[in-house]
């Protein structure tokens, strides 16, 4: 058994000029089983006036109609303001594909034609707290995530290509982001599936990112803090995989998807809730 139960340590810089203070760290007070057919990439706390639900995505849940336009893999979905989104991506170098859900529950779909430079993996969503930005992100090492108007709301015609506005510039590389989600306007935690572990010194990490302000359309610069280790435990030895991450802001509850090795992980995969304090 690996990391069992592990409090994941907290030290960061609060601003810039702002003296060290200690955070509370996040404490794993549970797990739910997490299915890998439909619960295997991520998660989204929906609140609407009519209800309030958490939304899974895993290689299941991918639509068959967008299948078979090309779109084969979904990432871990985002939610804000009773909206939901689904990031898709697909194989070749074609459009990424954001699917929303409005509040009234109608969904329409937003293309988004890459950019020269931008890598072709569309491996989250994040909905800002103000519903005004969509905070996407790419595979591999970067130093980058990068901002959308929010679909549906700030850009509101799926007829018109989605453009890119703006990128959060990190101020350290970051590998295998595989979910983020805001904590507040100026906060996001994202989950690493980094398997090797030099950036940060371990492995699958829970990374904050601290920007000096809202996001606002132009370039932002993010401070990222590794809070350790996320919550690795199975009864099969082996690689684990950190997936997608939701903050629920009613209870401030965190739940980050970690699927288990080999065999395991039709058994004992797992979403874990955390609380700081």
């Amino acid at each position: 058994m690996r990391g069992s139960m592990i409090v994941l340590a907290v030290a960061a810089l609060l601003g810039l000029c702002a003296p060290a203070a200690a955070q509370a760290a996040w404490t794993p007070i549970g797990w739910d089983r997490a299915r890998p057919l439909d619960e295997s990439q991520g998660l989204a706390t929906v609140v609407r006036p009519d209800g309030t639900f958490i939304k899974y995505t895993g290689i299941g849940t991918v639509a068959p109609e967008l299948a078979a336009q090309g779109w084969n893999h979904i990432g871990d979905p985002g939610a804000g303001l009773g909206y939901y989104v689904e990031p898709y991506q697909r194989d070749d170098r074609g459009a990424k594909l954001f699917r929303v859900q409005a509040p009234d529950g109608s969904w329409a779909d937003y293309r988004h034609a890459l950019e020269s430079w931008e890598a072709n993996n569309n491996s989250f969503a994040a909905v800002s707290p103000d519903g005004r930005w969509l905070v996407a992100g790419e595979w591999g090492t970067m130093d980058r995530l990068l901002v959308h108007p929010m679909p549906g709301v700030a850009f509101p015609d799926p007829a018109a290509n989605l453009p890119y506005a703006a990128a959060i510039r990190l101020d350290r590389p970051v590998r295998d982001i595989q979910g983020c989600d805001f904590v507040t306007a100026t906060r996001l935690l994202c989950s690493s599936d980094d398997p090797a572990g030099e950036l940060f010194g371990v492995t699958k990490p829970l990374l904050q990112v601290d920007l000096p302000g809202p996001l606002g359309g132009s370039d932002l610069p993010g401070k990222v803090t590794s809070l350790g280790q996320l919550p690795l435990e199975s009864s099969c030895g082996g690689e684990f995989e950190a997936e997608g991450i939701d903050f629920d802001e009613r209870d401030g509850t965190l739940r980050v998807v970690v699927l288990s090795p080999g065999v395991c992980v039709a058994f004992d995969s797992k979403t874990w809730r955390l609380r700081q304090g």
